[in-house]
């Protein structure tokens, strides 16, 4: 239960990863400002988190199960909040789907929708109401760069709500174990339905040189979780929070050129037509990165 004056703070998706080191993080802030509701589909998978969190578990970080696909699940676990006060909610729990598309069936698909999308959605038609109720809280959303339905979604919410609650936290490449177990299972897979030369493609040049711009590029869980903890202790946080100085260039490809060609261009040069010169092209992207992209970032430092 949390003491007087710290902030209840409810993240989904703390088994591993970004959630894990988030929940870390905050359950062991010197000023002990927090009270954090970890949560988990599986409490089985427990035990890393409750290693790295030490003795900060069962004294100001707790353990819930959720799963953020359930409507009945996500109740309960709201409900069994104190007075149901949720001062900071995280969505951090997510899946990934890589490879061709003839070989991704639309269930596939539908599930990851479930859990990324809708399974935010549920979060946050759960809490909002009581924190409009009290006219305070902050909902923030952990949101890869790039997921337009996502995107589309805060943006709306947060006019709905005169951008007040809600703050994006958009990372690049993260290295991350999911990331890495992703990639490991993907290179195994045989891709039906697909033909070979796409499935060629896709194998030897598609995935090396994502993982060439994950490994050249890439931030750590901590990273993201010290840039979490500044915009949740912000006096004004932002609405779109950019992790990674080093991506922003890529990012702005979008917005120099409103028919959408250079970044596609670009994206599919990079991906596809560098081959052996891709550490090269991704250290001068490092070069590129300026001063005044880099002010449009939350560094984690």
């Amino acid at each position: 239960m949390a003491s007087d004056g710290q902030k209840v703070v409810l993240i989904t998706g703390c088994s591993s990863g970004i959630g894990l080191r988030i929940a870390v993080m905050l359950a062991k802030d010197e000023k002990k400002r927090y009270h954090v509701i970890a949560t988990m589909r599986d409490l089985k998978r427990k035990d890393k988190l409750v290693e790295a969190a030490g003795d900060a578990y069962g004294n100001t970080l707790t353990l819930q199960t959720l799963d953020v696909c359930s409507d009945e699940s996500v109740k309960h676990c709201i409900s069994s909040v104190k007075d149901r006060h949720i001062d900071v909610l995280i969505n951090n729990a997510g899946i990934g789907l890589v490879g061709p598309l003839e070989s991704i069936s639309i269930d596939e698909m539908k599930n990851v929708f479930e859990t990324n999308f809708f399974g935010v959605v549920r979060m946050i038609k759960e809490v909002m109401p009581d924190m409009k109720r009290r006219r305070g809280g902050h909902i923030i959303i952990v949101s890869s760069t790039g997921l337009f339905a996502m995107e589309g979604f805060c943006e709306s919410l947060a006019v709905h709500l005169h951008s007040k609650l809600v703050s994006m936290i958009e990372p690049g490449p993260v290295h991350t174990e999911f990331e890495a177990k992703m990639v490991e299972d993907v290179s195994r897979k045989e891709f039906p339905g697909t033909d070979p030369e796409t499935v060629q493609y896709f194998k030897n040049v598609y995935l090396p040189s994502s993982v060439d711009i994950f490994e050249t590029l890439g931030q750590t869980p901590d990273d993201i979780a010290r840039c979490t903890k500044k915009v949740i202790e912000a006096s004004r946080p932002r609405f779109r929070n950019l992790t990674n100085p080093l991506y922003t260039p890529i990012v702005a490809l979008k917005y120099a050129d409103e028919t959408g060609g250079l970044s596609v261009r670009t994206f599919y040069h990079v991906l596809f037509n560098l081959g052996a010169l891709m550490h090269v092209a991704m250290k001068a992207l490092r070069c590129v990165t300026c001063g005044c992209l880099r002010g449009r970032t939350v560094s984690p430092d």
